[in-house]
């Protein structure tokens, strides 16, 4: 059987090097090449073909999701495995909307990374169900964050954190449910207290729940 072959892409040598060394133990993957960022990934798939990317999200001279929604224009036969520390899903619809088959944190084990690398390769796709049920619950809550978005100019994001402040949990339970970064919150909050015109987090929860914003 044919190896499947693959590109490392990653600005990070440690985590580059360290892949290569795990994914290549499996007889049915060949490490085809390593790029440091998004530029070098591009000029790699021209050379080496590889039929499944690894994409990391953050890296200089060129992003990951740039550099994934230009494989898929000029290779739209590689597939596309985003690997990488980010959980907030913003991140994973940038992505899926640049073509991307797949979105994986870094902390996976490397059996299952293996195992999603060739259910990739397959045809299949591929999503931490965490992800997958926070997407799902802002596709069920339109009525609600267009309500808020037309009354006070809420925008998608800044209703789930009045949500999330509804249901009194703090900013760190917040980052985690959502997944954010505790100042990314932290930022949403003072955007929301603006908006709504309210002092702190009890007077925002009550008017969410009064006005049914949330």
């Amino acid at each position: 059987m044919t190896p499947i072959r693959l590109l490392l892409v990653d600005d990070q040598e440690l985590i580059r090097e360290s892949l290569s060394i795990v994914l290549d133990l499996d007889p049915e993957l060949e490490v085809a090449g390593l790029a440091a960022n998004g530029e070098e990934a591009l000029a790699l798939c021209g050379q080496l073909q590889p039929q499944v990317v690894l994409m990391d999200i953050r890296m200089p001279v060129m992003d990951g999701i740039t550099a994934t929604r230009e494989i898929k224009q000029r290779w739209p036969h590689a597939r596309v495995l985003i690997l990488t520390t980010f959980q907030e899903v913003d991140h994973v619809i940038d992505a899926l909307s640049a073509g991307a088959e797949g979105y994986l944190l870094k902390a996976i084990h490397p059996t299952d990374l293996i195992a999603g690398i060739k259910l990739i390769h397959r045809g299949g796709t591929l999503l931490p169900h965490d992800l997958a049920k926070l997407l799902v619950q802002q596709v069920k809550q339109p009525a609600k964050e267009e309500k808020a978005a037309s009354r006070y100019g809420l925008s998608e994001r800044e209703v789930q954190v009045l949500e999330c402040l509804a249901l009194g949990l703090n900013n760190k339970q917040i980052a985690e449910r959502l997944f954010l970064s505790e100042g990314t919150v932290k930022n949403y909050i003072s955007g929301i207290y603006h908006k709504l015109d309210v002092k702190d987090r009890m007077q925002a929860a009550y008017k969410a729940r009064n006005e049914d914003l949330v």
